[in-house]
């Protein structure tokens, strides 16, 4: 994947990066924590200007970010509830705990969208459920574009910092993205896996 993400940015390099970007948020397993640094190692180098590496990086994972919540927004939340009720076990999440989720981000949906966008893995989920639950559209980027810029010029100025101990950091830096995804996998394997048990607990929980 290192190998992969490198010629892209060297043959297109700012908008390479913000392709890449907005991949990143589409599939969460093409890890910004590579992207990014490797673009400000670039920018170090004087291969491409540290403003344009923000800029394009930026706007990539917004624009990423955005098409979750049109997603989201085009779902709907009663739509997805009959999704869940249909097909929870392959979703992995059932009616129940989708209703505490989403009953969650209705008490911390601004400060969930900011901070989010500045976790792995999560920062490209938040926007789901922004988009269910109708957050205003001006409110949602304003808050995710804080957080993506946040995000995105600490991961720039970390490779361009390091400069010439990046190739260094990059060696283990690809292994510990492939362990994130197939933690993930494993994550969702499990979900599945235990999803009958998850609901009658919480059957047994409601009753008691």
């Amino acid at each position: 994947m290192f190998d992969w993400i490198t010629n892209l940015i060297s043959t297109m390099g700012g908008f390479g990066v913000g392709l890449l970007m907005f991949l990143e948020n589409v599939f969460p397993p093409i890890p910004s924590e590579l992207i990014m640094p490797l673009a400000g190692f670039n920018a170090a180098r004087g291969e491409m200007s540290l403003l344009l590496v923000i800029a394009w990086g930026s706007a990539g994972s917004l624009a990423g970010a955005y098409l979750w919540y049109w997603i989201g927004r085009r779902i709907g939340y009663d739509r997805l509830c009959r999704l869940a009720q249909k097909h929870g076990r392959w979703l992995s999440v059932s009616p129940d705990e989708l209703d505490s989720a989403n009953g969650w981000f209705d008490r911390h949906g601004g400060s969930a969208v900011l901070i989010g966008r500045m976790i792995p893995t999560i920062r490209t989920f938040i926007s789901v459920p922004a988009g269910v639950r109708r957050m205003h559209r001006g409110w949602f980027l304003g808050l995710s574009a804080l957080g993506t810029v946040l995000w995105t010029t600490l991961l720039t100025l970390a490779g361009y910092w390091l400069e010439g101990g990046y190739e260094a950091v990059s060696a283990w830096l690809d292994p510990v993205s492939t362990a994130v995804v197939v933690g993930l996998v494993a994550i969702y394997v499990w979900r599945v896996a235990t999803y009958n048990r998850r609901t009658e607990k919480r059957s047994e929980a409601e009753r008691s």
